[in-house]
């Protein structure tokens, strides 16, 4: 588990918790996830708190509750927040980037060069960090 950001409401942060672990494979699908008092306790927040971010999830299809034993990662999960995800991924970056690309005068074939080419650097200085380790 990570620890809390400040910036973000706490409730929201457990949900993108859970999320990402499902993405991840951390939790896999029909799979228990924590209960909210155990979110509460390692992030010492009140199990309120918690479990509106639980229950956000339970509101989406995500988690359903298995009564008197707990919340579970639903069937299809994954798919569906990779999906949320993409639409999101788009919607707040590539359109900003293609705003700005377009602002600037550089056509959609000149950005994807560029974005290989820094994908690229990226990639070699991520391999020589590596080989320094």
């Amino acid at each position: 588990m990570r620890m809390i950001d400040e910036g973000k409401p706490i409730f929201l942060q457990i949900a993108e918790q859970i999320e990402n672990d499902i993405i991840d494979g951390t939790l896999a699908e029909e799979s228990q996830v924590p209960s909210t008092n155990e979110f509460a306790a390692f992030h010492r927040i009140n199990p309120a708190t918690a479990g509106k971010g639980v229950n956000l999830l339970v509101d989406e299809g995500v988690l359903y509750k298995k009564r008197g034993i707990g919340m579970f990662v639903a069937t299809g999960a994954r798919d569906a927040l990779v999906k949320k995800r993409r639409t999101q991924f788009v919607d707040d970056y590539v359109r900003p980037l293609l705003a700005e690309a377009e602002k600037l005068g550089i056509d959609p074939r000149t950005l994807s060069g560029l974005i290989t080419d820094t994908s690229a650097e990226a990639s070699d200085q991520k391999s020589a960090a590596t080989a320094r380790s």
